[in-house]
């Protein structure tokens, strides 16, 4: 008890940091902001103009597939604004020998990590997430009962248990070759194919994203649950067993980098 009680308590002091340094860099904090939106408006563009052509893809009307690409944004965006800090270790932390001070402080070296910064700019995904999902409800024919709005509250912190384990495993790569921030970046550019129905891809593409690098279980499948009612044992209960499955992985391979690390400093 006195170990979480000292972990919620410099988890406390981290939000409390970082609030107080976005405050200072406020510019920044927009810029970011602003940057993201833009990205996403020209995406949001090219769906458009795809669907200006066709009346729908695979089967898919053009506000279910706003429909998915929002919902993508709530997971990856609950990762980026609470556990962006990992890229850090991959990138730059462990090459600097600056992970010594995680080994030096009485705290869990993963969790210090995850908690130490929050990225505030991730509110423009939530916020666009939202925004798209406010969007095309109102076109949409969706049963709402008390189980699909439980399920849905359910999915979504183990959907972003799957963006954070495949970002803990690839940045503790760096306990052994100082540097895997690429790596952690070629996995994330596989999400992208999660914005969209999986069966518009070829089944190399679908089986990658389904089970090998499981993003489709971050947006599509659940989405696909949420839109149709069907498949929710696969559809949410798959994303249960694979962020947990994905998670306890990540951690031992973290713990056994960590045995590995020997600092550095060049």
């Amino acid at each position: 008890m006195k170990t979480i009680r000292r972990m919620l308590r410099m988890h406390r002091i981290f939000v409390a940091q970082e609030l107080k340094r976005m405050m200072e860099y406020k510019g920044d904090f927009l810029v970011g902001i602003i940057g993201f939106l833009i990205g996403q408006f020209f995406n949001l563009l090219f769906i458009w103009i795809i669907f200006s052509q066709i009346p729908s893809l695979m089967g898919w009307s053009i506000e279910e597939i706003v429909f998915i690409y929002g919902f993508s944004l709530i997971p990856k965006g609950l990762d980026h604004l609470l556990f962006d800090n990992l890229w850090a270790i991959g990138h730059f932390t462990v090459r600097k020998g600056d992970f010594d001070k995680y080994l030096t402080r009485p705290i869990n070296p993963l969790f210090h990590v995850m908690v130490e910064k929050l990225q505030i700019d991730a509110l423009g995904e939530l916020i666009m997430g939202i925004a798209l999902i406010c969007i095309s409800l109102p076109s949409l024919t969706i049963e709402w009962g008390i189980v699909k709005i439980l399920l849905t509250l359910l999915v979504i912190p183990f959907a972003t248990l799957i963006y954070t384990g495949i970002k803990i495993a690839t940045a503790a790569i760096a306990f052994w070759t100082k540097r895997s921030g690429n790596i952690t970046y070629m996995f994330y550019m596989v999400n992208d194919f999660a914005k969209y129905p999986a069966g518009i891809y070829n089944n190399l593409v679908k089986t990658i994203i389904t089970y090998i690098v499981p993003f489709a279980f971050t947006a599509y499948y659940p989405a696909s649950y949420i839109l149709t009612g069907k498949d929710p044992l696969f559809c949410i209960g798959l994303s249960v067993v694979i962020s947990l499955v994905i998670m306890v992985i990540s951690v031992l391979i973290w713990n056994r980098g960590i045995k590995a690390y020997e600092s550095a400093g060049s």
